[in-house]
């Protein structure tokens, strides 16, 4: 990564010099405070000290500045087409790239969903013609397209065609879906394209909307059983071992989801895994309150299922983090617990919030965080590993981990206002390259 010789870019050319900056690069698990010299937008050169450099570098002081690759996030919802009032694909994009997201991977939970090439290919030209409102290029927005199953499960011939549109496919399991899943995985196989599942949402849930324990009872409110998700789990990993056709598990929420993927790991299982940054930071202990906010799907786990997911990430039993970005109108999400609907915004707060609460902590380390939001969720997604030797600043983001800022209407993206952090000072921010 470093050069014996200095590299002297021609007068005219646009120069950077970031100063004694930190690198995390998390293909090579490798962080360290460096010299880094940028020419129009390209890295030049990494080294220890930069002495040589023309008179008009811009020279930045690296001081509390973190550079690393783009966070990729492998699922989030967009509000368009459908419900644009909350959501937008301008303001997703925006609010990605202010958050450090190079990329993210929308759901098929549009209206109409995203389900055939027509829908696919329409959105993915309104996506290309998305004015630039920001100073930073706006995140890259790729689409998941559904294999749905049941009576209108798509033949060989439509997913096939859908494939070479699409980042992947993924679908919503439940247990009396589970033969036509192991059928869609047989025609799927084929296409070498990422598959994602869901099973948060079937029928041992008992329709409860808090993880069932001690909380859920003192609170009166009706309890999600963790068995719900660990039976749709053990079933989807022995048909994933039977035909082994790679599968990714989303929205990983339990202590007993994560002992039951780590073992099918061992076994050679072809499995990667995810969970959400806010079961990685919110338990059931956390409910109290009521707050609509903290009503997701899956449901926050129990204090137990908490650490079991931190400790997952950290030994790599989990891949990725994920954001399940959702935005909800003011009208919708201000409603009492039980009738609230669940998600919340994150794209602009997950890297700040879980640096603070998850790094300085020393639950993870940087590499291992930065790793569940870039390096693995790009694997996960079948994609190339991104590096910082010799990369464009459009691959790499500029996180400033001590920037104080407030979650407001005047400084986020998002059309949504539904986060535990409204109002509220958080600490770290993403630095945005042109307004250096």
């Amino acid at each position: 990564m470093s050069s014996n010789l200095d590299l002297c870019p021609m007068n005219g050319e646009s120069t950077i010099l970031l100063q004694q900056v930190r690198i995390i690069d998390s293909a090579e698990a490798k962080d360290w405070i460096s010299d880094v010299l940028i020419v129009n937008g390209q890295i030049q050169l990494v080294k220890t000290q930069i002495i040589n450099y023309p008179s008009n570098t811009q020279i930045i002081p690296g001081e509390n500045l973190i550079l690393g690759t783009g966070l990729v996030d492998l699922y989030s919802h967009s509000g368009e087409p459908g419900y644009e009032a909350r959501e937008t694909l301008l303001s997703l994009a925006a609010s990605a790239a202010a958050g450090g997201f190079i990329e993210v991977a929308v759901l098929p939970d549009t209206t109409p969903c995203i389900d055939n090439p027509e829908t696919l290919t329409a959105l993915q030209q309104k996506v290309s013609q998305l004015p630039n409102i920001t100073q930073q290029p706006l995140s890259q927005l790729n689409f998941w397209t559904t294999f749905a199953l049941g009576q209108n499960t798509k033949q060989m011939s439509e997913l096939g065609e859908l494939s070479s549109q699409t980042i992947g496919f993924t679908e919503q399991l439940n247990f009396s879906d589970l033969f036509l899943f192991k059928q869609a995985l047989e025609y799927l196989q084929p296409l070498k394209k990422p598959i994602a599942v869901d099973v948060s949402q079937n029928q041992l849930t008992n329709d409860g909307f808090i993880r069932e324990g001690a909380q859920s009872i003192r609170y009166g409110l009706l309890g999600n059983p963790a068995y719900s998700e660990a039976s749709a789990i053990a079933a989807i990993l022995e048909i994933i071992a039977s035909l082994e056709t790679p599968v990714h598990i989303m929205r990983v929420s339990t202590a007993r989801g994560v002992e039951l993927i780590a073992d099918a790991k061992q076994r050679g299982v072809p499995v990667t895994a995810s969970t959400t940054w806010m079961h990685l930071l919110f338990s059931t202990q956390d409910q109290a309150n009521y707050n609509p906010n903290l009503r997701l799907e899956p449901p926050l786990g129990n204090f137990s299922d908490l650490k079991a997911l931190q400790q997952g990430i950290k030994e790599g039993i989990i891949d990725a983090i994920a954001i399940d970005h959702q935005a909800y109108t003011y009208e919708e999400k201000t409603v009492p617990f039980a009738l609230a609907p669940p998600g919340v915004i994150g794209l602009e707060l997950a890297l700040p919030i879980l640096w603070q609460k998850l790094v300085t902590t020393k639950i993870i380390s940087p590499i291992q965080l930065w790793q569940a939001l870039s390096l693995k969720p790009r694997r996960c997604l079948q994609q190339k590993s991104l590096s910082i030797n010799k990369s464009h600043t459009s691959d790499l983001i500029l996180f400033n981990s001590q920037k104080i800022w407030q979650v407001n209407i005047q400084n986020i993206h998002s059309l949504g206002a539904n986060t535990p952090w409204w109002n509220q000072e958080i600490i770290g921010k993403v630095i945005q390259w042109n307004s250096l």
